[in-house]
């Protein structure tokens, strides 16, 4: 991993992010622009008016850009019955798809606040901070891929390199829908950069945990609870004793927890509760751990079906497997960190519990380093900020890896080669 040194610029990769500079106050306000539009997950009208802005604006690079419908998903109704989900498509760009060394860039154009949060405008805080949705998670980041793509296409080895951006309105619930389309086209790929948000200090994430999630649907039987509370079978009880038991299973194996997010179920007070949904997220550090957890969740499943007149079903699954700092991510997160230096920055990175579409790729086979986007912080939050300057920082941190992958100074290859005999 040593001898892709980078201790300085080229003349060609300091005029081409030179231009970068110049186009700050136009990026701040595309920024603004995209965060006033509500994207949030569930919301289709606003993903549209954003994926209409992403078809355009993308239509700046060569190559095509087009929709990509994604496949259909389920979901637990409160009322126990399981509906079919149809997503938003993703925006798929496409760029010289015949060249030797393959890239796939991804990022998502959804937000978790939904329609009617109050939070649906971005205010400066200072001449360094917006405050909004999306500035960092991650509308800001594909302002980032974009740009550095548009400068990286002035270098003259561009043509070396091929590139497909995905960008999904399913992100932030897990890309349920784009979950297949991840893996085809990290499968395709030789490496992939992903825009989720640094941190505010500049510090990007490493190896990430894998996550599932999962619904136990119960029921039981109602009966008044005056008159005939002997006759009912309690629903919300059984699914008490379900959610006491699933907690407890925390500690007892390294990196592996469980996280009881919401339970639904009953009505009136005056009646036995029949039905009872619990929902719950997984995180594990090892992909050997699904099976465990999988049989510590049967097993308590099946203990709840052993109670009179209970009948406990569990659905869903795991959505993206663990991503280790294995060593072709090692390697990948080097050329970062070279090309950072090259730029003055001195970029590190630290395990994060969180999860994104760079587990999806890795799953697939392709190294990835996946939170090349801004600058920012509490994101999730009506406190979401973005570091403005990060917008050209950031843009030409790609920019430049981007370069050297072009020039050979990082290969692309060889990453791939030792990121398939690491997943075997």
């Amino acid at each position: 991993m040593g001898q892709n040194k980078s201790p300085g610029l080229s003349d060609a990769e300091m005029q081409i992010l030179k231009n970068v500079s110049d186009r700050y106050d136009d990026l701040v306000s595309q920024l603004v622009q995209w965060s006033h539009i509500n994207s949030g997950s569930k919301n289709q009208s606003g993903l549209r008016a954003m994926r209409a802005e992403l078809l355009e604006t993308f239509k700046e690079l060569p190559g095509s850009v087009s929709e990509e419908k994604l496949a259909k998903g389920s979901y637990v109704q409160p009322d126990g019955l399981i509906s079919t989900v149809n997503y938003e498509p993703s925006v798929l760009v496409t760029v010289r798809p015949e060249a030797d060394i393959q890239i796939v860039m991804t990022g998502h154009y959804d937000t978790v606040f939904p329609e009617n949060s109050h939070f649906q405008q971005s205010k400066t805080i200072d001449d360094q901070t917006m405050n909004g949705p999306g500035v960092a998670d991650m509308k800001g980041g594909i302002l980032v891929m974009l740009e550095a793509l548009k400068a990286f296409e002035y270098h003259t080895n561009a043509k070396r390199v091929g590139y497909k951006i995905l960008l999904s309105p399913d992100e932030e619930i897990g890309s349920p829908g784009s979950a297949p389309i991840l893996h085809k086209l990290g499968k395709q790929a030789d490496i992939g950069l992903t825009y989720e948000p640094a941190l505010a200090d500049g510090s990007m994430a490493g190896a990430r945990k894998g996550s599932g999630n999962f619904a136990v649907i119960i029921n039981g039987r109602a009966a008044h609870a005056g008159r005939e509370h002997h006759m009912g079978r309690n629903a919300i009880a059984a699914m008490a004793r379900f959610v006491v038991k699933l907690d407890a299973l925390n500690g007892q194996r390294e990196g592996v927890t469980f996280n009881i997010g919401k339970i639904d179920g009953g009505g009136a007070t005056n009646i036995v509760p029949e039905l009872a949904i619990g929902r719950f997220n997984v995180r594990m550090v090892e992909t050997g751990d699904q099976d465990w957890i999988l049989n510590q969740i049967n097993r308590l499943v099946d203990e709840a079906n052993k109670d009179d007149g209970i009948c406990a079903e569990l659905t869903g699954g795991f959505s993206r497997p663990p991503k280790p700092m294995a060593p072709a991510n090692a390697m990948v997160f080097d050329w970062v960190k070279q090309a950072g230096q090259s730029l003055g920055l001195d970029i590190k990175w630290n395990p994060s519990g969180g999860v994104c579409e760079g587990n999806n790729l890795w799953a697939s086979g392709c190294p990835n380093v996946d939170t090349l986007g801004v600058r920012g912080g509490e994101i999730h939050s009506d406190r979401e900020f973005i570091v403005l300057p990060s917008l050209v920082e950031r843009t030409k941190l790609s920019a430049l890896i981007l370069m050297r992958i072009a020039t050979g100074a990082f290969d692309a290859k060889q990453a791939k080669q030792l990121a398939l005999q690491e997943i075997k």
